[in-house]
């Protein structure tokens, strides 16, 4: 049996457990040994970040040879263009290569937590929401995306890979999942939920126990 983490990393924070000075990692959210992401959110990305135990769990995870999907809420800066939502769709042409097609749709602005620092917004400019779903890892790739068809990110928050999401997770907060491989079946079953905490106070520390879903 396998032991997965689901972190919401906040803004800021770095996707390693060694300090760098003047940064936050996640050694200041997370107190369980050995376990290791699987696969990486940029230091100015937030959201869900998988960590486990399991070396076949986190290659399945993270490899890109899997396929696993990942979804994203994006803020960009502008108001997003039929062509640009096409682009995305079919796949576009970066410094790395032609990117897979993503499922890409506009959204409402959705009701997230406060993001510290605020998201710089000119306000002569609009901006719009998207949740865009992608099958491959490679580095800083929404953002590359975007940033490819005029529409810089101002905000990328993860809420989902494969079947386990945020679930309601505030930053910094984490749920522990017992996990029965093979990954497919268990992504299904959403595995056996532990425990959730919230992130480490100096000094405090606070518990609270939810039943498996």
């Amino acid at each position: 049996m396998a032991t997965l983490i689901l972190f919401n990393k906040p803004f800021d924070v770095l996707c390693q457990f060694t300090a760098q000075p003047g940064s936050k990692c996640l050694a200041d959210y997370l107190d369980i040994r050995n376990v290791y992401p699987a696969g990486r959110l940029d230091r100015d990305s937030e959201g869900l970040l998988l960590l486990t135990d399991e070396g076949r769990l986190q290659a399945q995870i993270a490899e890109p040879r899997f396929k696993m999907p990942k979804t994203y809420q994006v803020q960009v800066e502008g108001e997003i263009s039929i062509q640009a939502l096409a682009l995305l769709s079919r796949g576009l042409e970066l410094n790395d290569g032609l990117t897979r097609p993503a499922r890409v749709k506009v959204i409402p602005e959705p009701a997230l937590w406060p993001r510290s620092p605020p998201v710089r917004e000119r306000h002569s400019i609009p901006t719009s929401w998207l949740e865009i779903t992608i099958k491959e890892g490679r580095n800083r790739q929404v953002r590359r995306m975007l940033a490819a068809t005029g529409f810089p990110v101002l905000r990328l928050v993860r809420q989902q890979i494969g079947d386990w999401s945020l679930s309601g997770l505030q930053p910094g907060e984490y749920k522990t999942l017992s996990i029965h491989l093979p990954v497919q079946q268990a992504a299904k079953n959403n595995g056996r939920t532990t425990t959730l905490r919230r992130a480490k106070k100096p000094g405090h520390s606070t518990k609270q126990r939810r039943d498996g879903n």
